[in-house]
């Protein structure tokens, strides 16, 4: 299992690192049980099958993902990080990608699990 997030400003830069490792159940491990994840602006999905198959999608592009925080709010155990991310290269099919945005994510703490998403907004400002 990978180790939990200790502090908020490094769970996206957490989720970057296991992006780029291809490890989607470490990915998966960054959510809350009830996680709203948002692959596409407007499109919310939940539930651990659904949130699997996005970030399948993203994983099978098969390009680095690069995060620069902007930034952290904490009140407690509840957080939101605002940080911009980038998916850029040629795809398996030969094709440019270029995929960018600003996210906006809900976390929550807990001894247990660190932090994690409860809601993860990739087009947060979209």
């Amino acid at each position: 299992m990978a180790t939990p997030v200790a502090a908020l400003d490094q769970l996206n830069l957490a989720f970057a690192d296991r992006f780029n490792a291809r490890d989607l159940e470490s990915l998966l491990a960054l959510n809350t049980d009830d996680v709203v994840f948002v692959p596409a602006p407007g499109q919310p999905v939940q539930g651990e099958a659904s949130v699997r198959g996005a970030l399948e999608q993203f994983l099978g592009l098969n390009l680095p993902i690069t995060m620069t925080v902007r930034h952290v709010f904490q009140s407690g155990d509840t957080g939101l990080v605002v940080a911009d991310w980038t998916i850029s290269g040629i795809g398996p099919d030969g094709s440019e990608v270029a995929l960018a945005g600003t996210t906006a994510d809900v976390a929550a703490y807990d001894e247990q699990h660190g932090w994690r998403y409860v809601i993860d907004n990739p087009f947060g400002t979209a």
